[in-house]
């Protein structure tokens, strides 16, 4: 379905929110696919980064491999396929460098609300830059915003927790003058970041208690495998390069696939690879053994069995149970048990949240984004010309991301070559008012509490929850690029590139 409008004259063709990994990836392929498009990044922080920039606690680093969640075009060189941190945030920087696409960014942009004009068929973005609005329009826009609160965490229910006279700390705000050594420390939580923080803080205080109300799957996975070893040893570099990355890509699907087609085989599994790398005379239950089955919440990965180290020298401990109240000095559980830290780490989940919280709107009539479904796992119904890159959560992010952002590539050449000015998912075009299913399909806490903040995922058509990397790779060069969108012809849009 299409109609006509005549578009207005834009600031750029494309403007990206956000300079952390998805954003940057979005940038190189819409400078190298785009090469006559006008961007810009708005980035509201002062550097480039995003979550790697952000988070600061003491041995912060990917769950996922670099040579996957790195991107495509850069391939990650290093021999650790886990890095930290600073090490990541490097590499994302040099990226941006060397392509320059850090001379494309706009920091201390802060977007505030976004609205479509149908008259000018064009974004109007409402911007505090340095502390002073600032309107700037574009043609489409990539909001990669990452998928949560930068500024404030999941609220999580410790009774007594205002008693504490110790010092509490949540790792998305980790001080970097506290000094735990020699401190019993207890972290609240049994995530991704709870099990990358005990085995390094471990290595300086005094005790830490990882203190979870169930148990997680814990997966170790080498960092320089002998796959990687045997491809550098005997082929060239860049195809040795190619090589390993698509290893690391299929390796981890066939396992995923393995544990949703057989679960209780995957349980059996996952608990006899745990107990190999717990202290000899370990008992499973009750701290090792979650209720759920592998895959149904995200796995955790441990590096080398790093994890584990600090268990079998005693610097490190799990407990299971529920805090029944925390006192000046003291949590004391619900079966009578205490734990006596000095310092509480609330690691207990990120608080989703869907493009930034931006304000959304058409005509200056709000979006109401929870009630909407999400096209191709990249628009929103309703939303014109407007992206949103998510990861994967049975893999690397970036994965997602980047199959995202050459979609959005290819529709913009198709809507350029057909002289559209805007393309809309709608509902009535490609799914059925009784469509309903969830975005992600994962059982952690902060993902339940967070769906009602997010859009929609369908259940058919081009609704669909999002596949794996191997259909959207499929459906970004060749897939269907109709179904479900609405166009709205006019002239040839294009603010064309500046010098």
């Amino acid at each position: 379905m299409s109609t006509s409008q005549t578009p207005g004259k834009a600031d750029y063709d494309v403007i990206i929110i956000g300079a952390g990994i998805s954003g940057i990836n979005a940038a190189y392929r819409v400078q190298t696919e785009l090469p006559n498009a006008k961007y810009t990044i708005l980035e509201a922080r002062h550097t480039m980064g995003g979550t790697w920039d952000l988070f600061q606690f003491p041995g912060v680093r990917s769950d996922s491999d670099l040579h996957t969640f790195g991107f495509q075009w850069r391939p990650w060189q290093a021999k650790k396929a886990y890095a930290d941190g600073k090490m990541i945030l490097d590499y994302v920087k040099d990226a941006a460098e060397t392509y320059g696409i850090d001379k494309k960014i706009q920091y201390h942009h802060h977007l505030e609300a976004a609205d479509w004009s149908s008259a000018d068929q064009l974004w109007n973005l409402q911007i505090t830059a340095n502390g002073e609005p600032k309107r700037l329009t574009a043609h489409f826009c990539i909001m990669s915003t990452g998928y949560y609160n930068y500024t404030k965490p999941l609220d999580v229910d410790i009774p007594g927790i205002e008693n504490f006279k110790g010092t509490i700390v949540h790792p998305q705000f980790w001080p970097q003058d506290l000094d735990y050594t020699d401190k019993n420390m207890v972290v609240i939580g049994s995530g991704a970041t709870a099990v990358t923080l005990l085995p390094v803080v471990a290595e300086t205080a005094k005790h830490v208690t990882m203190l979870q109300r169930s148990p997680t799957y814990i997966l170790v996975r080498s960092s320089n495998t002998i796959q990687e070893r045997i491809f550098h040893a005997v082929l060239p570099r860049w195809l040795a390069l190619k090589l390993v990355r698509w290893t690391w890509i299929i390796l981890p699907w066939i396992f995923f696939r393995f544990c949703k087609a057989f679960p209780a085989a995957a349980k059996s599994l996952m608990l006899a690879l745990t107990k190999m790398h717990l202290p000899k005379g370990t008992k499973m239950e009750p701290d090792w053994v979650p209720s759920y089955n592998p895959w149904e919440q995200r796995l955790c990965t441990s590096p080398d069995a790093d994890f584990f180290l600090g268990l079998k020298t005693g610097k490190s401990d799990v407990v299971t149970g529920t805090i029944d109240n925390v006192s000046a000095d003291t949590i004391t559980l619900h079966d009578g048990r205490t734990l006596h830290p000095d310092i509480i780490v609330t690691a207990t989940g990120l608080r989703l949240c869907f493009a930034g919280a931006v304000a959304l709107s058409v005509d200056g009539v709000k979006i109401d984004s929870p009630t909407k479904y999400v096209w191709k796992g990249m628009m929103m119904q309703d939303l014109p010309n407007m992206a949103f890159p998510v990861g994967y959560l049975h893999s690397s992010w970036t994965l997602g991301a980047d199959a995202t952002a050459k979609m959005v590539c290819r529709l913009i050449k198709h809507m350029q070559s057909k002289q559209i000015s805007a393309a809309i998912p709608r509902l009535s075009l490609g799914g059925k008012e009784d469509m309903g299913d969830k975005a992600y399909h994962m059982s952690s806490t902060y993902m339940q509490r967070g769906m009602s903040t997010v859009p929609r995922g369908g259940d058919r058509g081009p609704w669909w929850t999002r596949n794996y990397l191997w259909q959207e790779l499929v459906a970004a060069k060749w897939g269907n690029l109709t179904n479900g969108l609405e166009f709205v012809g006019g002239p040839r849009w294009g603010v064309g590139k500046d010098n």
